[in-house]
C-alpha cells in the first residue's frame, strides 16, 4: 500500500476516532450535567439569579440534533486543516482548529434547537458538551502528536528512499519537499541515471534495504527510468516517478488504469470523493424541502402572472449543462411572451451591460412590473428546484449559460466553468452582482469556487444567498 493510501486511511480513521469523541463530549455532558449545572447555580445565587435544574434533560431530547451535529464536526475539523501533519502542525494551532470549529458548530446548534423546537431543559447538554469536546479532541491530538513525534525521532521506523534523476533535478526537488517530508523519510542514497551504472544502482539497493525510488524525471530518458523501474520491480520495491515533464496549471495529477493500461490522469475539477456525494444528496434534499415548503408561494405567484400578463405561468430555455450538455432550465416567466424575438431589437437599442456573449440589461422593457418584483427577489428562479431533483442542475454551481450564447464564447479558458454541474448560486451571487459588468470577472469567480471546491464552501454560499435574495442584494 502506497504512503499515499496509507495517509488518507490514516485520516478516516483518525475522522471515526474524533466522531466517537464528540460523542463522548456530550455523553459526558449529560453525565456531570447536574454537577455543572449546580456549581453554577451556587454562583448565580450569590448574585440574585438561579436555574431551574428540576429536570435538565437528556441525550434523547437532542438525538435529533447528534446526527447533524457530529458529521458537521468532523467535516469542519477537516476544512479548518486539522487532519494535517501532527509532527508539524503546533499545539496553539490545532486549539485554535477546535475553537474556531467549536464556534461554528454552536452557531449552527443553536438555529437547529430554534428550529427544530429543542426542549429548553435538553440545552443544558448542549451548552456543556463543548467544553469536554475541545478537551478530549486536544487529548487526542496531543497523544497522537507525541506518539508520532516518537516514531519518527527512532531512524529504523523511517522509510528508506533513494533519489533518482540528474543531480541538480534530484536536488532541486529535494529541496521542495525536505522542510514535509524529512521527519518520515531516510535518504539512503542518489542516482545519476545518465551513468549509466546499473550495478551500483543494484548494490543501492541491495545494500541500503531501500523501500521506495523516488524518480525525478523532467529531463531525464524515459528508457533508462524503465530500466530502473524493472529492478525496483524485480525487488518489489515502490518506484515513484515525478511528473515535472507535464507542466499543468490547475490540473492535478492522480493515477488509474483502463483495461490494466497504467494512466498518467490530469484534473482540474474535484475529484469524487464523500464530499461529492454528500453534495448530491444534499442537492435533491434541500430542493425537495424548499420546493415543499414553497408550494403556496408558487400558487400565489402562478395567479398573480395570469392576472399581469397573458400566457404561460412557465418559462423554459434550453442551458447547457456540465461540459455543455443541453437540458431545459424552468422559471416563473418575468418577460412578455415574445421576448427572445425582441432581444436583437433590444440589444440595438439599449445595448448590453455586460460584456461578452452574456447579456444583461438592468431596465429591460421586456419585463412586464411583477416579473421585476419575482426577479429582485430571485422568485423567478424557484422552478429551477425543479432541475436540481432531476440532476440537471445543482443547488451551488456557476449559473448555466444559454445554449447559443457558448458560440460566442472568445476563450477556450471560459468554457471550463462547464467542468462542473451549474447551480442556483455561486460567488458571483452573493458578492455584488450588480457592480460586476464583466464576463472575465464572472468566469473568474466561476473558477475560483471550482478550484477552490469544498462541501463547506456549498454551506458556506448556501447561507450568504439567504441574505442576499432577503434584501434584494443585486438582483437584475
Amino acid at each position: 500500500m502506497s504512503s499515499h493510501s496509507k495517509r488518507i486511511i490514516r485520516v478516516q480513521v483518525l475522522q471515526f476516532m474524533d466522531a466517537l469523541l464528540v460523542l463522548s463530549g456530550f455523553a459526558l455532558a449529560f453525565t456531570l450535567r447536574l454537577p455543572v449545572l449546580h456549581s453554577l447555580n451556587f454562583f448565580l445565587v450569590k448574585v440574585g439569579h438561579s436555574l431551574n435544574i428540576d429536570y435538565v434533560g437528556s441525550l434523547t431530547d437532542i438525538s435529533s440534533l447528534l446526527f447533524v451535529i457530529v458529521p458537521l464536526t468532523i467535516m469542519t475539523l477537516k476544512h479548518v486543516g486539522f487532519y494535517g501533519n501532527p509532527t508539524s502542525t503546533s499545539v496553539l494551532r490545532a486549539f485554535g482548529s477546535i475553537l474556531t470549529t467549536i464556534l461554528v458548530i454552536t452557531c449552527v446548534t443553536a438555529l437547529l434547537s430554534l428550529f427544530f423546537k429543542i426542549n429548553t431543559s435538553g440545552r443544558s447538554v448542549l451548552v456543556i458538551a463543548p467544553a469536554f469536546i475541545t478537551m478530549l479532541l486536544m487529548l487526542r491530538f496531543c497523544c497522537m502528536r507525541a506518539y508520532w513525534r516518537h516514531r519518527y525521532q527512532r531512524d529504523k521506523i523511517r522509510e528508506s528512499i533513494v533519489l533518482a534523476g540528474q543531480p541538480e533535478e534530484v536536488e532541486a526537488f529535494w529541496q521542495t519537499l525536505q522542510s514535509r517530508e524529512a521527519s518520515r523519510w531516510r535518504v539512503v542514497g542518489r542516482y545519476d541515471l545518465a551513468s549509466d551504472k546499473w550495478d551500483e544502482f543494484q548494490q543501492l539497493l541491495h545494500d541500503e534495504a531501500v523501500e521506495r525510488v523516488i524518480f525525478t524525471a523532467k529531463h531525464s530518458e524515459f528508457d533508462k527510468i524503465a530500466t530502473a523501474v524493472e529492478m525496483c520491480e524485480a525487488r518489489g520495491i515502490e518506484a515513484w516517478i515525478s511528473a515535472h515533464f507535464m507542466q499543468t496549471q490547475v490540473a492535478r495529477p492522480s493515477f488509474d488504469s483502463i483495461d490494466g493500461h497504467p494512466m498518467l490522469v490530469l484534473r482540474s475539477t474535484p475529484d469524487f470523493s464523500w464530499e461529492l456525494l454528500m453534495k448530491g444528496w444534499m442537492d435533491r434534499a434541500g430542493a425537495f424541502l424548499l420546493l415543499a415548503g414553497s408550494i403556496p408561494l408558487w400558487l400565489l405567484v402562478a395567479i398573480a402572472i395570469k392576472i399581469q400578463s397573458p400566457g404561460p405561468i412557465f418559462y423554459r430555455q434550453e442551458r447547457a449543462g456540465r461540459y455543455g450538455k443541453p437540458f431545459w432550465m424552468w422559471k416563473f416567466r418575468t418577460m412578455i411572451v415574445d421576448a427572445e424575438k425582441k432581444l436583437e431589437e433590444i440589444k440595438q437599442q439599449a445595448g448590453n451591460q455586460m460584456s461578452g456573449p452574456v447579456f444583461k440589461l438592468e431596465h429591460d422593457p421586456r419585463i412586464f412590473p411583477l416579473g421585476r418584483l419575482l426577479r429582485k427577489f430571485s422568485i423567478d428562479e424557484l422552478p429551477q428546484l425543479i432541475n436540481v431533483l432531476t440532476g440537471d442542475m445543482s443547488l451551488v454551481g456557476p449559473r448555466p449559460m444559454a445554449m447559443y450564447e457558448l458560440p460566442k464564447i472568445e476563450r477556450s479558458e471560459h468554457r471550463r466553468k462547464l467542468s462542473v454541474k451549474p447551480g442556483l448560486t455561486c460567488i458571483w451571487q452573493v458578492s455584488g452582482r450588480n457592480q460586476i459588468t464583466s464576463f472575465d470577472e464572472w468566469v473568474a469567480l466561476d473558477l475560483q469556487y471550482i478550484d477552490n471546491w469544498s462541501l463547506w464552501l456549498d454551506i458556506k454560499l448556501l447561507v450568504q444567498t439567504i441574505p442576499a435574495v432577503l434584501f434584494a442584494r443585486g438582483a437584475k
